[in-house]
C-alpha cells in the first residue's frame, strides 16, 4: 500500500466512523448512512474499506 492509498483509506475510515456515530445517535437514518457510505467510497476509493 502506498502512502497515498493509506491516506485515502485513513480518511475514508475516519469519515465512516463519524457517519456511524451519527447513525447511532439518531441524527441520520440507515438510508442516509448508506448514501454517505457510497459517497465516501466514490470520493476516497479505499482499498480495504471498499470491499
Amino acid at each position: 500500500m502506498t502512502s497515498a492509498q493509506f491516506e485515502r483509506e485513513k480518511n475514508y475510515q475516519s469519515s465512516l466512523w463519524i457517519a456511524k456515530s451519527m447513525l447511532e445517535k439518531g441524527l441520520i437514518d440507515s438510508r442516509e448512512y448508506e448514501k454517505i457510505k457510497v459517497s465516501l467510497i466514490r470520493k476516497y476509493m479505499p482499498i480495504i474499506g471498499g470491499l
